[in-house]
């Protein structure tokens, strides 16, 4: 999951899209331990996807998000 999709998603999507990841991780971990996964790096891209989500949902949450985008006009 990329950083820029994530930043166009509104902050009702971004609770479900971390819904639906927090579920998958779920999902995974189970079939980790019943020894039914293979992709073992799975786990870890969803946790970093949610770390994302949580980071940018807090960032939407503080207003800075939004200070990022204005700053970046102004250093051109």
């Amino acid at each position: 999951m990329r950083i820029s999709e994530i930043k166009e998603l509104t902050r009702e999507e971004l609770e479900t899209k971390l819904t639906d990841v927090k579920k998958s991780l779920f999902s995974l971990k189970f079939q980790k331990s019943r020894g039914q996964l293979e992709n073992v790096m799975a786990i870890r891209n969803l946790k970093k996807d949610i770390a994302k989500l949580e980071t940018l949902m807090r960032e939407k949450e503080l207003g800075m998000h939004e200070k990022r985008e204005v700053r970046k006009g102004k250093d051109r």
